[in-house]
């Protein structure tokens, strides 16, 4: 890996953990875009696992008195059930069907109708949350917006929001680092035919978790000065936004 590769990642992990520590999302899928663009698939998504285990788990300590943990435990229960179910087959995606599910997916969580929508609050919701981010998070990279349609229209403060969902994540990030890391290896090594990809230096690993925790910081603070409305409303534009670009990116890579 290049110096300068190697700076670009250090510099877009700041960035966007000081976006997801405000919004509790987004800066995720603009890291998860950006390390599809520059590296092997399974490269791409043990980096942005291992940035966005940090940074969200040091998210979820600064804001650990607004955690819900019925919440977590019952999504738990679901993430295993999918990270169980991808295990079976070792799926590997490609940056195509990568960039169009990240960029399909916040649109068809604005589309979901006011009736239809999912409250994580009710029962065997947040277990069917569980379930559905996990299978898009190893799939697609980022699951972000899927699990802001669980999230959106409960009663729950902006805080308890973004403390929840945050560890949530933690937890799918690691499942991250442990599917593509233990899981595809030990089945590549031993299946012709599957790949666990590119290997990336320690070192980089080292240089960019302690600037996730720093733009984590740097975002609470952010949010800390919002309004629970405009914490909604800016959450939904910004995600709509990088949707289209990364949607937009899959498509020119379909057509190639």
């Amino acid at each position: 890996m290049s110096l300068l590769l190697a700076l670009s990642i250090a510099a877009v992990a700041f960035i966007t953990s000081v976006i997801s520590g405000v919004f509790g999302m987004s800066g995720g899928m603009i890291l998860m875009g950006y390390l599809a663009f520059v590296l092997p698939v399974s490269a791409a998504m043990m980096m942005h696992g291992a940035t966005q285990a940090t940074a969200n788990g040091y998210r979820a300590l600064l804001n650990r008195r607004d955690i819900d943990w019925k919440i977590f435990w019952r999504f738990l229960v679901g993430a295993l059930a999918g990270l169980a179910l991808l295990s079976a087959i070792a799926y590997v995606p490609s940056k195509v069907s990568m960039y169009l599910l990240l960029g399909t997916v916040p649109f068809a969580a604005a589309a979901l109708p006011q009736r239809y929508a999912l409250d994580v609050t009710r029962r065997g919701a947040a277990e069917i949350c569980g379930l559905l981010v996990t299978l898009l998070n190893l799939t697609a990279g980022v699951a972000g917006a899927l699990l802001d349609v669980f999230f959106v229209r409960t009663q729950l403060t902006r805080h308890q929001v973004v403390a929840t969902k945050a560890l949530t994540q933690t937890l799918s990030h690691i499942q991250k680092l442990v599917y593509f890391g233990i899981i595809v290896r030990e089945i590549a090594s031993d299946t012709p035919g599957v790949h666990a990809g590119a290997e990336l230096p320690w070192w980089i690993f080292v240089a960019v978790i302690p600037l996730s925790m720093l733009g984590t910081t740097a975002g609470k603070r952010v949010l800390d000065g919002m309004t629970d409305t405009n914490f909604r409303l800016w959450s939904q534009r910004i995600t709509l936004a990088i949707g289209a670009v990364l949607l937009m990116q899959g498509l020119v890579l379909l057509g190639k």
